[in-house]
């Protein structure tokens, strides 16, 4: 079963068509149909590892100000709470707890989702992500769930390698800073050749200013532990680029040919009146 690694980017990318949402849903449209989905959601960044397991999730809009008809989008999916057993088991030694109210779906997720697998009928979970934790911590998890892949389980890692908000120009819809591109361009470098070297981006020159927090970042470690686990450099671009200067929006697959998709263009304007840090998402 491939895995992937998605930059969602702007919550808008759910009710968009652009270069970004076509390519994922090319990738939905190419994958077995998993018997669940797993995602580690760079939303979901709290003070344990806990996967969600409810029948169940709810839909979750965390973010501000953008217009009524995100707010609107619903994604559906079931839960399988039987399955959090199993990740545990797969990851022993390392503990993971089971939430059955907290969480849901976040917009991590379902921004993806939406276009990966519009229909919503896959059991969808959630695995957060541990902020108490170093780097190499969710580079070894992420090595540790890999067996799940050879049980039917598609693994997708939601994130952005390069996330600056207090960086971002909302008129640089389709283009990045010249040190944006220097850390994703080396991120990517890793990721297709060497995988198990991500973690060592945090002593690049660029790092401060790439990753002022590390919750965008994270999630692409667990797909380079997957990676590092599959002992192969089976990694390749699913599509490439940046939106407003500081964020990247290069995602990855694994175990799979790439598919071609037909969207074109980059991220959209925001909707009026949004503050410029990027706050609000």
């Amino acid at each position: 079963m491939p895995a992937a690694f998605f930059g969602h980017g702007n919550p808008m990318n759910a009710l968009e068509v652009n270069r970004y949402t076509s390519a994922w849903r090319a990738f939905g449209a190419s994958v077995p149909r998993p018997r669940a989905i797993l995602v580690v959601s760079a939303h979901w960044y709290i003070n344990a590892t806990a996967v969600t397991a409810m029948p169940a999730p709810r839909t979750i809009h965390d973010f501000y100000g953008f217009p009524q008809e995100l707010f609107d989008v619903q994604y559906p999916a079931p839960g399988l709470p039987g399955l959090v057993e199993e990740i545990s088991d797969t990851v022993h030694p390392t503990w993971i707890g089971a939430d059955v109210d907290s969480w849901g779906i976040d917009h991590g997720t379902w921004s993806v989702l939406t276009h990966a697998f519009p229909d919503a009928s896959i059991p969808v979970l959630q695995m957060s992500i541990n902020a108490d934790k170093p780097l190499d911590y969710h580079l070894d998890l992420g090595a540790r769930l890999a067996p799940l892949r050879e049980a039917g389980v598609l693994i997708i890692t939601s994130g952005n390698i390069v996330h600056n908000l207090g960086g971002m120009d909302w008129a640089r819809t389709d283009d990045g800073y010249d040190w944006a591109k220097r850390f994703n361009e080396d991120a990517k470098e890793r990721l297709l050749t060497d995988p198990t070297e991500l973690a060592a981006l945090d002593a690049h020159r660029d790092w401060d200013l790439a990753v002022p927090t590390p919750d965008h970042f994270i999630p692409s470690l667990y797909l380079a532990g997957l990676a590092g686990a599959a002992g192969s450099t089976d990694t390749a671009v699913l599509v490439d680029g940046y939106s407003y200067g500081s964020l990247s929006m290069t995602a990855y697959t694994l175990g799979m040919d790439c598919p071609r998709s037909a969207g074109a263009g980059g991220s959209s304007r925001p909707p009026a009146g949004l503050p410029p840090d990027g706050s609000n998402i």
